[in-house]
């Protein structure tokens, strides 16, 4: 009988040995130590090219958000990550509250900030994770080797490492939707339209005139992270803008 043999692809070939390339040089203390995924403050590498004269961001009105999960669907119907790994979600949770008969629950949105200085970026050894001049933060999958850096780096946990490419996956904004003069699948598939998108650089624009009318209510996640997300929510509890953290169903919270 003769046996079968599967040989590794070029591209696994190549990424298993960028792998234990980036592991070794590690153990070196040549490409990172306990505290790689802490990039200096204000170095970030120069941006590639985007949408000419755009900067992307998205206003998330959780006044409007009713939980459904329209918005992860359509995201995994649109960019197919693998069965139990989602680039976009809507987390539950329960604040209680004092006095209150029952907690207060709170539908979250969340993704990829696309932050102006993101932290993501200038920790990948290989330049794989890089962030356009119209803002967006995408990762190159033929370069990256699924070290984890950028997963490590990112306050937001909205990173992961895809478990069939064994690269990092995330939010894009759907860049080949805009790119195509389309919005991206949550946005389109709101059913409460929680989810605007637009240019930040352009005054007229829907996000720009939501965001002038509720100037007093915008907040971002974690702006003590100076990471400068520009995705922005109207109606976000002020036990959220820094205290959320993981990927749990439901988290306690209480005024005090």
């Amino acid at each position: 009988m003769h046996e079968n043999h599967i040989s590794p692809t070029p591209s696994n070939t190549k990424r298993s040995f960028l792998q234990e390339l980036v592991a070794l040089a590690t153990g070196f203390g040549l490409a990172g130590s306990a505290n790689a995924a802490q990039p200096e403050p204000d170095f970030q590498p120069q941006r590639r090219p985007g949408m000419q004269g755009k900067r992307f961001g998205m206003l998330v009105d959780m006044r409007k958000c009713i939980g459904c999960q329209a918005c992860t669907v359509s995201c995994s119907v649109e960019n197919l990550p693998p069965i139990g790994q989602f680039r976009t979600t809507v987390l539950q949770y329960e604040i209680s509250q004092p006095g209150a008969s029952a907690p207060a629950m709170v539908s979250l949105p969340r993704l990829c900030n696309h932050c102006d200085n993101p932290p993501c970026v200038p920790v990948c050894p290989v330049q794989a994770t890089f962030q356009r001049t119209d803002g967006i933060v995408l990762v190159d999958n033929e370069r990256c080797v699924g070290c984890g850096y950028c997963v490590q780096a990112c306050p937001y946990d909205a990173r992961f490492i895809n478990h069939e490419t064994q690269t990092a996956d995330k939010c894009t904004f759907c860049e080949h939707r805009l790119e195509a003069g389309l919005l991206p699948a949550c946005v389109e598939s709101c059913v409460g339209g929680a989810r605007v998108i637009g240019d930040l650089n352009d005054q007229g624009s829907e996000i720009n005139q939501r965001m002038a009318a509720h100037k007093q209510d915008i907040k971002v996640l974690k702006p003590d992270m100076k990471t400068e997300p520009r995705v922005f929510y109207i109606g976000l509890p002020n036990e959220f803008v820094n205290g959320v953290d993981g990927q749990a169903s439901v988290r306690l919270l209480s005024d005090h």
